[in-house]
C-alpha cells in the first residue's frame, strides 16, 4: 500500500513537472509584466487569421479557447473571434504571445512576420494552411487531409504524419519535411507553374 502511495505522489510530480515546463514554453516569450495570461472569449474556431509581430501556439482541447500572454487591449493589437474566424495582430516592436486551444481547426493564414507553432502534437480532419510574406509555421501534424500554400520568403517546418500531403511553394519559400510522414504526396512549385502558364498565354497570342 505504502508502496503504491509513493508510486502515485511520484506520479502526480512527474505530470505536474511535465505541465509546468509547458507552460514556461509560452512564458518565457514573454516579459516579466505579462506572464499571468488574458483570456478572451472565443467557441467554434474553425480559422485562424496572424499577421504582424505575433507568436501563436496552437493546441487541441475538449473546448476552444485563446489566452493571450501580453496586454494586448492597451497596445495597438487585436485578438478577436467572430463566425469561427480568430483575428490574431499585432504591430508593435514587442511580440504578442497567444495560445489557442481548438476542437476542429480547418484553416490558419499567415501573414508578415507572423509564427505559427504547434504546440505539441496538432490534430486535425482537413487542414490547410496559407503562409505569405515572411511568415513562419512549424507544425507538429496528426492530420488526415492537409494543404500547404508557402508564398513569397515564408518557412514551414513540418513533423508527425499527414495521410494526403499537398503543398504548393514559391521559388523563394523554405519547406522543410524531413521529419514528417506522409502516405500520398502532391507537391507543386507555383513560381515555375506561373511561369509555364505565362509562357504557354505567349505562345497562344502569336
Amino acid at each position: 500500500m505504502k508502496t503504491r502511495i509513493v508510486t502515485l505522489i511520484t506520479l502526480a510530480t512527474i505530470a505536474l513537472s511535465v505541465s509546468v515546463a509547458k507552460a514556461s514554453t509560452i512564458t518565457n516569450n514573454t516579459d516579466s509584466n505579462s506572464s499571468v495570461p488574458v483570456t478572451v472569449a472565443v467557441n467554434n474556431i474553425s480559422k485562424i487569421e496572424a499577421s504582424g509581430n505575433v507568436e501563436v501556439y496552437i493546441t487541441n482541447g475538449d473546448k476552444d479557447g485563446v489566452k493571450v500572454y501580453d496586454k494586448y487591449f492597451s497596445k495597438n493589437a487585436l485578438v478577436q473571434g467572430k463566425d469561427g474566424v480568430l483575428r490574431i495582430s499585432s504591430y508593435t516592436k514587442d511580440k504578442l504571445v497567444v495560445l489557442v486551444t481548438v476542437t476542429d481547426l480547418r484553416n490558419i493564414t499567415a501573414d508578415d512576420n507572423a509564427i505559427i507553432k504547434s504546440y505539441g502534437r496538432l490534430s486535425a480532419i482537413d487542414l490547410n494552411v496559407v503562409l505569405n510574406n515572411n511568415a513562419s509555421a512549424q507544425l507538429k501534424l496528426d492530420a488526415f487531409a492537409a494543404n500547404f500554400t508557402v508564398n513569397s520568403r515564408a518557412t514551414v517546418n513540418l513533423s508527425g504524419s499527414i495521410n494526403d500531403y499537398t503543398m504548393n511553394s514559391s521559388q523563394s519559400s523554405t519547406v522543410n519535411k524531413t521529419e514528417l510522414v506522409a502516405v500520398n504526396v502532391t507537391e507543386n512549385n507555383t513560381t515555375k507553374e506561373a511561369a509555364r502558364r505565362l509562357a504557354a498565354q505567349s505562345v497562344a497570342s502569336l
